[in-house]
């Protein structure tokens, strides 16, 4: 494994690490595909999809940690939604991360085009306005933890956290404020990567260097991308998650389909 090979899992993993911090995701929307497919464009043998997965899976863990301490400050992590999203989300990725040993490259790439495209949907209808203070938000329990535990299925599969589905799911179907999604999105997701990283670790999916290396990199901007966040209009974050969900899974089912 050589030097250029590390420094550019380091590099995919600052870009990827910002972005988390920024939109409220843990990055691995962006980064299993730049895994995928930017070391073979320079020349390298590139990741599995077992192994791009196990890699991400400690980068959301980094990555989503580092985010959600940027936001501990702020009035805007939301105790009881972190607590019922989080204790399903991270069951079900247990599940998900044991359970991906058993599959094959095209049905991980397959099950990640579909959450991406169901992230797409979702994020392009409409929420209605909500207050921004947590004390004046209300949710329904049992959709909130059903359909985390679904996603943390999905996602413990790709190495993922969920959260390029837990935002959409949080912002149209639980109409939490954005701010507020954001921040705790963050929190649920590290809670689900700990699941996904675990899972991992036992399938033995895991190369530890790179996946080393990214996690230094998530720690060092995951933070940085919080902070842009906490001054950045609520309507252009939305735009930006949606546009890099939609542009990925353009990507994914275009190599799948073709």
């Amino acid at each position: 494994m050589s030097a250029a090979f590390l420094i550019t899992v380091f590099i995919i993993g600052l870009a990827g690490s910002f972005l988390s911090g920024l939109v409220g995701i843990g990055g691995a929307i962006v980064n299993y595909p730049m895994l995928l497919y930017i070391p073979p464009l320079l020349g390298f043998s590139g990741f599995s999809a077992h192994a791009a997965a196990g890699v991400v899976a400690v980068q959301v863990l980094a990555a989503s940690f580092g985010g959600a301490f940027g936001y501990r400050k702020g009035n805007q992590l939301y105790k009881p939604l972190i607590l019922y999203m989080g204790i399903a989300v991270l069951i079900g990725s247990l599940i998900g991360g044991f359970g991906a040993k058993y599959l094959s490259e095209h049905i991980i790439n397959l099950i990640y085009a579909i959450l991406a495209l169901i992230a797409v949907v979702m994020m392009f209808i409409p929420a209605k306005a909500s207050n921004e203070q947590p004390e004046n938000i209300s949710f329904n329990k049992w959709i909130a933890s059903g359909s985390a535990f679904i996603v943390g299925i999905g996602a413990g599969i790709v190495g993922a956290g969920g959260a390029f589905l837990l935002v959409p799911i949080m912002l149209v179907m639980l109409r939490i404020p954005t701010r507020i999604t954001i921040a705790s999105s963050l929190a649920i997701t590290f809670i689900s990567s700990v699941g996904a990283v675990t899972g991992k670790l036992f399938s033995g999916d895991v190369p530890l260097l790179p996946a080393a290396v990214i996690a230094v990199a998530s720690i060092l901007t995951s933070q940085l991308g919080a902070k842009a966040g906490q001054n950045t209009n609520t309507k252009v974050l939305q735009w930006i998650l949606a546009l890099l969900i939609a542009g990925t899974a353009i990507k994914v089912w275009s190599d799948i389909l073709f």
